[in-house]
């Protein structure tokens, strides 16, 4: 005589699966936010003469970056070039006008923060602030796990130590040949990028 094994109720076998039905929920929700100081950015990429940035991948960088996490958003932020008749100032507004366009096609947002000129040189002004109340802002209503932080502007200290105490990782992507060192001692992670870790993201165009 055969004898098959007793049934399970339906509610006592979906328990049994509940808690890896949980796991796998909380791995696949794990979300982060991409923020990137752009002028420092630029700035790490000349050193490395990859600075040509309507070519760059900012969604591929930025996939990279989040690895398994789910991007809630990325944000570039630059100062605003404002034009003032010369034809340098004009040069210098239609290409930051086409880098924003370019940001927009990979879908990244943009803050613009503004230039002040002191003695013929040009100053980012609120950049930094608007870094700042992003990272707050993600922290306090609790918008993702983690923020991965492009910038080596120790004026963002306090809000990293305001995030962390949130608990929120915060990942600083720094660069190889010239990282911050505060940056690296007070975010919960980081992250130091060479060269080559960067080249897939450029698509050289014969100029």
């Amino acid at each position: 005589m055969s004898t098959s094994s007793p049934k399970l109720p339906k509610t006592l076998l979906l328990k049994q699966f509940l808690p890896s039905f949980a796991i796998i929920d909380s791995m696949m929700t794990k979300k982060c936010v991409v923020l990137i100081d752009g002028s420092n950015f630029y700035y790490k990429l000349k050193d490395l003469k990859l600075h040509k940035l309507l070519n760059f991948d900012f969604s591929g960088f930025a996939a990279m970056l989040a690895s398994n996490h789910k991007i809630v958003h990325a944000t570039y932020y630059i100062g605003k070039i404002r034009t003032d008749g010369t034809d340098k100032t004009q040069r210098l507004f239609n290409n930051q006008q086409k880098l924003l366009a370019h940001l927009k096609q990979h879908n990244f947002l943009y803050s613009l923060g503004y230039l002040m000129k002191s003695e013929g040189v040009y100053h980012e002004k609120g950049v930094d602030v608007n870094i700042a109340v992003d990272m707050l802002i993600a922290a306090y209503e609790n918008l993702c796990d983690r923020i991965i932080l492009i910038s080596s502007d120790t004026d963002l200290l306090p809000a990293v130590n305001k995030a962390r105490e949130k608990k929120k990782i915060i990942e600083y992507i720094g660069f190889s040949h010239k990282p911050s060192i505060a940056m690296v001692a007070k975010c919960s992670e980081s992250r130091l990028l060479k060269r080559e870790d960067l080249t897939p993201f450029v698509n050289v165009v014969p100029e």
